[in-house]
């Protein structure tokens, strides 16, 4: 079982406040990250408790960013409590028996234990360090670092390109400061 594609869940959610003000959007947004099935039996009652884990994956998220170990193992123990894990065997999509976290309720149920869990496996085998959210300013997109040295501070190349080009032009005008003087 990949849990980090699990934990990417929780990224997709903190990362798209704005897919979640309709079902609409929250139907393209899945669609569109390959779960189809899923969302054509999306409800309301689904919409409200995704918009609800949102709120509760950001916080997660900033605790990491602040490097409160604890507050994230705190916040996520909340949701495991909340939300138990129900694995079953299945097959599907021509792929051969697998597991899943679970099958049974509604759409958000499954959403939200996959993404609790993937993101306790990442914090439990790899450390809470591991959930970032961006350095480049304003963006605070979250992200999962998963590279070997624990390097990486953006959510994306285009923050980190952003975020370089912005270094290099203030060090370029420190030293034309400097250099006139």
């Amino acid at each position: 079982m990949d849990l980090i594609s699990y934990a990417e869940l929780a990224v997709l959610l903190v990362n798209s406040p704005d897919r979640l003000t309709g079902l609409e959007g929250l139907r393209a947004l899945l669609q569109e990250s390959g779960r189809s099935r899923q969302a054509s039996r999306l409800t309301r009652a689904d919409l409200d408790a995704l918009r609800a884990l949102r709120e509760e994956l950001v916080a997660v998220f900033e605790a990491a960013a602040d490097g409160n170990e604890r507050e994230v193992v705190a916040r996520l123990n909340a949701l495991l409590r909340r939300h138990p894990v129900h694995p079953q065997i299945t097959e599907h999509d021509g792929e051969p028996w697998h597991l899943h976290l679970t099958e049974g309720g509604r759409f958000a149920d499954q959403y939200v234990v996959g993404a609790v869990m993937g993101l306790a496996t990442i914090v439990t085998d790899l450390g809470a360090d591991r959930l970032g959210l961006c350095q480049s300013p304003p963006c605070r997109r979250a992200y999962l670092d998963t590279s070997s040295n624990r390097s990486r501070r953006y959510c994306s190349e285009r923050c980190a390109s952003r975020a370089n080009v912005a270094a290099y032009r203030a060090r370029k005008k420190v030293g034309q400061d400097s250099g006139g003087r």
